[in-house]
C-alpha cells in the first residue's frame, strides 16, 4: 500500500492487511454499520475511498483497542457521527462520553482502572439476509478477538523504565 497515492482507492485486500483483520470482518461491519459504503464494481469487487479506511481504523481501534461493544459503537455513530470515528482513525484522540459504550469513570478513581463496558445483548440467531456461514466465520472472527483482548488483559503490567 505504500505506492498508492493517499487518495487512492483501496481493494479489500489491501484494507484487510492495513488493519490486520480478515477481509471477512470488513464484509460483517459493513452488515453492522450502514456508515461503510464502499464502491462495488463489476462482480461486487469492493473499493474503499480514503474516508472509508478512515473510518474502519476508528472502528478497530474502538471495538478491538478500547473494547467497545459493536452496539456502543453503532450509538457513538449515531450521536456523534462518522467524522468522529474517522478522525479516531486518523489518530485523534478517543474522548470518553459517557453513554456512548462506556460508563463514566467516578471523580478520583485511579486512573488505571479499567472503564465499565456496555453490556451487549444477545443477538438474534441468524442475522436477516446472511447464511449460516457468514455468520459463524464472524462469530468465530469475534470470539478470536474476545480472547485476545482477555489475553492482553491478563498479562503482566510491563514496569516503569
Amino acid at each position: 500500500m505504500d505506492t498508492k497515492s493517499p487518495d487512492a482507492f483501496r481493494t479489500i485486500s489491501e484494507v484487510a492487511d492495513d488493519l490486520d483483520v480478515p477481509q471477512h470482518v470488513l464484509r460483517f461491519w459493513e452488515t453492522r454499520f450502514n456508515q461503510i459504503k464502499p464502491l462495488k464494481r463489476g462482480g461486487g469487487r469492493r473499493y474503499y475511498r480514503p474516508d472509508d479506511v478512515a473510518l474502519l481504523k476508528g472502528i478497530r481501534r474502538l471495538l478491538y483497542g478500547e473494547g467497545y461493544t459493536i452496539k456502543g459503537l453503532q450509538r457513538i455513530l449515531k450521536e456523534q457521527g462518522p467524522r468522529h470515528v474517522q478522525a479516531i482513525g486518523r489518530g485523534a484522540p478517543i474522548a470518553s462520553a459517557p453513554g456512548a459504550g462506556q460508563t463514566a469513570m467516578p471523580a478520583g478513581a485511579a486512573s488505571a482502572a479499567q472503564p465499565t463496558r456496555e453490556w451487549a445483548p444477545p443477538r438474534e440467531v441468524v442475522p436477516e439476509g446472511l447464511d449460516d456461514i457468514t455468520v459463524l466465520t464472524a462469530v468465530m472472527a469475534e470470539l478470536g478477538e474476545c480472547r485476545r483482548i482477555l489475553e492482553n488483559a491478563l498479562k503482566p503490567a510491563a514496569e516503569p523504565a
